[in-house]
C-alpha cells in the first residue's frame, strides 16, 4: 500500500476542521481495504466525535464485516485518555481493526505515546512517520502550545509602498492623526478583498490581540464578519484602562480579554486580567494565554506592540500587505507617518498579490515547526 496516498488525504481531510476544533487538533482519518476506501472522517467540532470515530461511523453496512482486515490511516496519534469524548485507541482494538499507520505523535502530554502503545499491547500492527512533517506542520499550533508553552503567534500589518502603517501622531492625545482635531481620519491601506481574506486568516485563530491606541482610535469590531466561521477571541492590551465603554470591543457579542494593570474581574464574558506593568509585558501575555488555553493569536497591531513581539522574538509567522499603489512619503509636509515593523531572524515563504496589495508571509528562523501552507 503507499501510505504516503492515504495519509494526504487524512491531512486533506483534517483541514476541514480548521477553526472548529481548537485547542483539539485538527485529524483525518482513512480506513482502506485492499486499495479502496471504506470509510473516512475528521474532527468536525471541538467537544464532538474524533476523526476515527467519524471514519468508522461513515463505512457503509454492506462493508462492516471488512473493517477487521482494514488498515487505518491516521495524521495523529489516536487518544488513549477519557476527555470529552471516549478514547479512540479504545474504539481501534473494540473494532479489530489488525493495522493502524500514524502520521506523527501526539505531544499532548495525555496521548504523548499511549495511544501507540495501547495499540501494540492489543496486538495490532502499528506504524508512525507517514507524511511526519506535514502533519504536524497541518498542526502546528497545537504543536507550538505544547513544546513551548505557548500560543502560536501571527503578526499582520497593513503597510503602503514606502513603509508606512498609519499617519502622524498627535502628541497631545497620543493618538494617530491625519488632521490635527479629528479623531476618525484612519488610513486605508488594504483593499476589500485583501480585507476579506484578513476576516479568514481570524477565523483561523483562537484569539486576535491589539494595543490601546489601535482600539481607541480605530474602534474596530475585531471580528470575522466579512467571513463565514467563528470569530475569535479578543485580547486587548490596555495597561491603565483608558479605553472608554462605548467601543465596540465591549459589547459583550465575542469573549474579549482586557489585560491591564490595575483589576482582575470577569462579567458577561469580559475578562479584565491584572498583569505586572513594566515586567516584560510581551512573556506576561504570552503566559496568560498559555494558562487560559488559547493556542493561537493573531496580533493585528500597531506598531509598537508588533514590534515587541519581534524584538523579543515571540513569533512565529508574519503576514505583511503592502499597498504598492499608496505612498505617504512627500504627500504630507510634516513627519509623513508611523513606520510599520522591522521583521528580523526570518525568512521569506510566499507572495501573493490581489488587485493592489501585494501580500508577503514570513517564517522566524527560529521557528521549531515548518510552515509552507499558503496564506
Amino acid at each position: 500500500m503507499n501510505h504516503s496516498v492515504y495519509m494526504r488525504r487524512c491531512l486533506e481531510l483534517a483541514k476541514l476542521g480548521l477553526g472548529n476544533v481548537a485547542p483539539n487538533p485538527m485529524v483525518g482519518a482513512v480506513l482502506v481495504y485492499n486499495d479502496r476506501v471504506i470509510g473516512e472522517g475528521y474532527h468536525q467540532q471541538y467537544g464532538l466525535a474524533h476523526a476515527e470515530v467519524n471514519c468508522i461511523d461513515s463505512v457503509a453496512e454492506a462493508d462492516k464485516k471488512l473493517i477487521p482486515s482494514s488498515t487505518l490511516y491516521v495524521s495523529l496519534e489516536p487518544c488513549a485518555h477519557f476527555g470529552k469524548t471516549p478514547p479512540c485507541a479504545d474504539l481501534i482494538i473494540k473494532q479489530k481493526i489488525s493495522k493502524v499507520i500514524i502520521g506523527c505523535r501526539d505531544p499532548f502530554k495525555e496521548v504523548d505515546g499511549k495511544g501507540i502503545e495501547k495499540l501494540k499491547a492489543a496486538g495490532i500492527h502499528t506504524e508512525t512517520g507517514a507524511l511526519e512533517e506535514e502533519c504536524k506542520e497541518l498542526n502546528r499550533r497545537f504543536f507550538s502550545f505544547h513544546t513551548k508553552q505557548r500560543p502560536y503567534v501571527i503578526l499582520k500589518w497593513a503597510q503602503t509602498a514606502d513603509g508606512f502603517i498609519a499617519v502622524p501622531m498627535d502628541p497631545a492625545i497620543g493618538l494617530t492623526l491625519k488632521d490635527p482635531g479629528k479623531r476618525n481620519d484612519r488610513l486605508h491601506i488594504s483593499n476589500e478583498f485583501s480585507s476579506r481574506l484578513v476576516h479568514k486568516w481570524r477565523s483561523e485563530e483562537a484569539a486576535i490581540l491589539v494595543g490601546t491606541n489601535t482600539a481607541l482610535y480605530d474602534d474596530p469590531e475585531l471580528t470575522t464578519r466579512l467571513w463565514p466561521g467563528h470569530s475569535p477571541v479578543r485580547l486587548i492590551l490596555d495597561m491603565d484602562l483608558r479605553l472608554p465603554p462605548h467601543l465596540k470591543i465591549f459589547d459583550h457579542s465575542v469573549r474579549t480579554i482586557v489585560f491591564n494593570s490595575i483589576k482582575e474581574e470577569e462579567d458577561k464574558g469580559l475578562l479584565y486580567y491584572r498583569l505586572t506593568k513594566n515586567a516584560g509585558i510581551v512573556e506576561q501575555v504570552m503566559n496568560a494565554l498559555y494558562h487560559l488555553n488559547i493556542q493561537s493569536v493573531l496580533v493585528e497591531g500597531g506598531a509598537k506592540l508588533l514590534q515587541s513581539f519581534i524584538n523579543e522574538r515571540k513569533w512565529d509567522e508574519a503576514r505583511v500587505i503592502i499597498n504598492k499603489q499608496m505612498t505617504l512619503q512627500g504627500d504630507l509636509n510634516a513627519d509623513p507617518g508611523l513606520r510599520a515593523p522591522v521583521l528580523d531572524d526570518m525568512m521569506f515563504q510566499q507572495e501573493i498579490t490581489i488587485g493592489t496589495d501585494i501580500i508577503k508571509k514570513f517564517i522566524s528562523a527560529g521557528m521549531k515547526f515548518s510552515s509552507s501552507a499558503n496564506i
